[in-house]
């Protein structure tokens, strides 16, 4: 079996604990790919879910022992809690042994580029008109999302490839886009204000990866209906990736944002907590 290598993954919103996490596909992704680098981007365990019901089943179970045993044997972790699993940051200043907590991180990559990686809840005040309307968007999702699930499992019954319904119509609604809209807005302010290059989120499970304004903005997407994260090459280019049964391909790649620019390499830097 061939195994891809890359320098660094942005994984976010996986929700393990949630009946509709796509795990099958990330543990596929994770057979077939490595990385010395992995950051996650917040909401890796859905602790919302497990409030309602108890779900976790032994696959939920083995990825967080693939991401502790990959840490063990070298592979730099590092876990930026989200929303989701916010109680984790309580715990941001324990030694949790070879994976390290951290509020927001900013990576360097391969040229040099600072890219800050935060969940993106912060921006919610920048989205949400107000706490009706969010409301009203949880539901409308939550819906979305079941009925999503049942689509999922009728179309594997007829060996029909995923197809995400909770993409599709998100795609659909005026509203849907105007928020994404705002929270990309609200990070590309953010990522000008710290000095960096570019700023990687999670959180509205919206894959994306654009250059704005001479920052790169990216969204690592969701293991719940786009089953997309980010990969760093080890020439420096960032790209945005899909894994299902039959669709794995690059949606977007930085390299194709620097075609006509000569990019001059910056000193070597240390990764830090920003």
């Amino acid at each position: 079996m061939n195994i891809n290598t890359y320098r660094t993954l942005w994984l976010s919103d996986i929700h393990l604990g949630c009946r509709d996490c796509k795990i099958d596909y990330l543990l596929d992704f994770f057979e077939h790919n490595q990385a010395e680098t992995i950051i996650l981007v917040g909401d890796i365990i859905d602790l919302w879910s497990q409030k309602h019901r108890a779900y976790w089943p032994q696959s939920h179970h083995a990825l967080l022992n693939l991401l502790v045993d990959k840490a063990h044997h070298g592979c730099k972790v590092i876990y930026i809690p989200g929303n989701h699993d916010e109680k984790i940051r309580d715990f941001l200043h324990y030694d949790f042994g070879h994976i390290q907590l951290e509020r927001q991180y900013i990576h360097t990559t391969a040229i040099g580029k600072k890219i800050l990686a935060l969940h993106g809840d912060e921006f919610d005040d920048y989205v949400t008109v107000n706490r009706f309307h969010s409301y009203l968007g949880d539901k409308g999702y939550d819906f979305l999302l079941f009925l999503n699930r049942w689509l999922h499992v009728t179309r594997r019954k007829m060996n029909k490839p995923y197809w995400s319904l909770a993409s599709y119509l998100k795609q659909r609604v005026d509203k849907a886009h105007q928020a994404i809209a705002r929270f990309r807005q609200a990070a590309i302010r953010h990522a000008e204000s710290q000095q960096v290059d570019g700023i990687i989120c999670g959180h509205i499970h919206q894959p994306d990866l654009r250059l704005c304004k001479e920052i790169i903005y990216a969204n690592s997407g969701d293991w719940v209906e786009n089953c997309t994260l980010l990969t760093e090459t080890h020439d420096g280019m960032i790209q945005l990736r899909h894994w299902t049964d039959t669709h794995c391909h690059i949606i977007a790649d930085t390299k194709d944002f620097f075609k006509s620019e000569k990019t001059t390499l910056r000193p070597p830097s240390h990764d830090h907590a920003a």
